[in-house]
């Protein structure tokens, strides 16, 4: 079974989900929007993600059940999405799992809102969903709550879902002076530190799987 250490949760939550990944999209999508009005998006990207850990934290193992997949397969599976994601992290410093939205060739964002854009849909999609939380996230959220085995297991892993959600509204918030201070370089190291954490936690999860799937392996 997967370790429910919550320490071990945020950090794969906090490396899947990346929300520095996600400043360069914010910056523009809020750029002709108030100091209000961008905290007001910072705050329903966040509940955004919150609310997408907390479903798939409770339905997870019920659609596992649905769709007749055993928890190791799933683990099994998950993991190589992961490990594959964690790869191309380091070696092109970004997330297959979050889509680019559309770059030119001076490699600056293409999407521009509209002056009247709604708030609410520019904060879920495409800043939340997928951004920061795409495939990956959701997969990993899965993983973890078809393998919890006691009510508390659940609870941690809302309680890292809540934390990361709180680390997401920080840095959302200081959004400009992250990007300025890390600049391009910074934002790639440290996307790259956290492909090579992110794998890690991939073969954890791989093992875990390859566990449930060959009892005889634990032996």
């Amino acid at each position: 079974m997967i370790g429910m250490e919550i320490g071990k949760l945020i950090l794969a939550f906090m490396v899947l989900i990346n929300p520095f990944g996600a400043l360069s999209i914010y910056l523009d999508l809020t750029r002709n929007l108030s100091t209000r009005e961008r905290r007001k998006v910072a705050q329903m990207a966040s509940l955004t993600v919150l609310i997408a850990i907390t479903a798939f934290t409770l339905t997870g193992g019920v659609m596992l059940r649905l769709f007749g997949i055993s928890v190791g397969a799933f683990q099994v599976g998950g993991g190589i999405l992961v490990l594959l994601i964690a790869i191309s992290m380091m070696n092109q410093g970004n997330n297959p799992a979050k889509p680019d939205v559309g770059t030119d060739e001076n490699n600056d964002i293409t999407i521009r809102p509209k002056q009247m854009q709604n708030i609410g849909a520019i904060a879920v999609v495409p800043l939340a969903i997928p951004m920061m939380i795409g495939p990956g996230g959701i997969s990993t959220v899965i993983i973890y709550a078809s393998a919890a085995k006691h009510y508390k297991d659940t609870l941690s892993i809302l309680a890292a879902g809540l934390i990361i959600s709180l680390i997401c509204y920080i840095v959302l918030m200081a959004a400009a002076r992250v990007s300025k201070k890390l600049g391009d370089t910074g934002l790639t190291i440290l996307n790259r530190i956290m492909g090579m954490l992110l794998a890690a936690v991939s073969v954890e999860i791989i093992v875990a799987g390859l566990k449930a799937l060959f009892p005889q392996l634990s032996a």
